[in-house]
């Protein structure tokens, strides 16, 4: 993903977001016989009981972060975007949270440079987003990285679009 198609995501989640936050505070409220405003629409839901539980626009956050295991780099740069901060902080509170949740960190790079210097790459990269999570409250003993540098690519090809699915690092559970 290039950095426009990167912003206009984020951009079209921060409007769906807004969307969602203005109906809740007009259109989608029925009154009732005594002036009350209740809300008819259905809750977001989590668990598998027969009664469901309300999502917090935070847990909504966290659940939608927890969902992005792919991170994705300019050309040559180790650190990761600084759009990515807050995703990863989520990743961090998880691990942190989950003390026996173990995952590996996985850094790639496009064909661009000799094997040993993309292999470098995408290890610095890995190990960028390692020091993050650990700041951030995970255990140094929970996350293994590995660097596939250029071995490993998303989408074969030479044009930019595929340079930019390939340069990447990967949570994977483990």
């Amino acid at each position: 993903m290039g950095k426009q198609t990167s912003s206009i995501v984020k951009i079209g989640l921060l409007a769906s977001l807004l969307v969602l936050g203005a109906c809740r505070s007009s259109g989608d409220m029925d009154e009732g016989d005594n002036g009350d405003m209740t809300d008819t629409r259905p809750a977001a839901t989590t668990g598998t009981g027969s009664a469901p539980t309300r999502l917090s626009a935070e847990e909504m956050a966290r659940e939608e972060a927890l969902r992005t295991r792919v991170f994705y780099f300019d050309f040559d740069v180790s650190e990761f975007r600084p759009a990515d901060r807050e995703t990863l902080t989520y990743h961090a509170r998880d691990l942190a949270n989950n003390p026996n949740k173990r995952i590996r960190l996985e850094g790639h790079a496009d064909e661009r440079g000799t094997r040993e210097y993309n292999l470098a790459l995408g290890e610095r990269r890995a190990n960028g987003i390692r020091d993050y999570l650990i700041v951030n409250g995970a255990s140094r003993s929970q996350i293994e990285t590995v660097s596939y540098g250029e071995e490993r690519p998303a989408r074969s090809g030479t044009t930019e679009e595929a340079y930019q699915l390939n340069r990447r690092v990967e949570i994977v559970e483990r």
